[in-house]
């Protein structure tokens, strides 16, 4: 779908078309899942699922649609990452209150200087912009959000703790229960496999 599509699902949602509407908030469930996991705090994840906040995010969106002002695509994404963020917060604001309450019972589950001492200098980040902004500076965001979901899991979440959480091999091997050179390969034929999905998609 286009972004001439989506303008044109704006407009006939906004004229009381249901099935439009269900069509526009439907192709954007995806996209708002990988903002969602792009943004969320390691910290947070062992409390909060990222399809949390994006039913929250989902329902607030349903409930003031007609508040929503724009006309493109880029405006509507937009407008549902701004909503996305204000959940995010809200349960970030929730939960560190509940953590420092529960500091003396809970271990870190990430230690920065216990990591450099463990593996050495940290590994350089991924290069480019930070997830977030790779995710939003896309022109085919939603085709990627699209091209992710069909990933197998594994793929999905090395991709997630490498590319979205910046999270060293060395990491993201203890997380998921493999060796470091086993996690770089499927690291590796994950983006292989995202990049023929979305070539796939553009040449349907």
């Amino acid at each position: 779908m286009d972004k001439q599509d989506v303008s044109e699902l704006i407009r006939k949602a906004r004229d009381g078309d249901a099935a439009c509407r269900d069509a526009l908030f439907g192709l954007c469930r995806n996209y708002l899942g990988v903002v969602a996991q792009a943004q969320i705090e390691t910290w947070l994840r062992a409390k909060v699922d990222a399809s949390d906040v994006v039913q929250q995010t989902m329902l607030e969106a349903h409930r003031d649609f007609e508040r929503f002002e724009g006309q493109s695509e880029k405006q509507w994404l937009g407008w549902l990452r701004g909503i996305l963020k204000h959940n995010m917060a809200d349960f970030v604001r929730h939960y560190r209150g509940t953590a420092k309450r529960q500091a003396r019972r809970e271990v870190p589950l990430r230690n920065p200087a216990a990591s450099t001492m463990l593996h050495g200098a940290p590994e350089p980040a991924a290069p480019g912009a930070t997830p977030s902004q790779e995710v939003v500076r896309m022109d085919d965001e939603l085709r990627l959000a699209g091209a992710l979901a069909e990933l197998p899991d594994d793929y999905r979440d090395v991709i997630a703790l490498r590319n979205f959480q910046r999270l060293q091999f060395s990491e993201i091997a203890v997380k998921m229960d493999r060796s470091r050179p086993a996690v770089q390969m499927l690291w590796m034929r994950a983006i292989k496999r995202l990049q023929e999905a979305m070539d796939e998609d553009e040449n349907a």
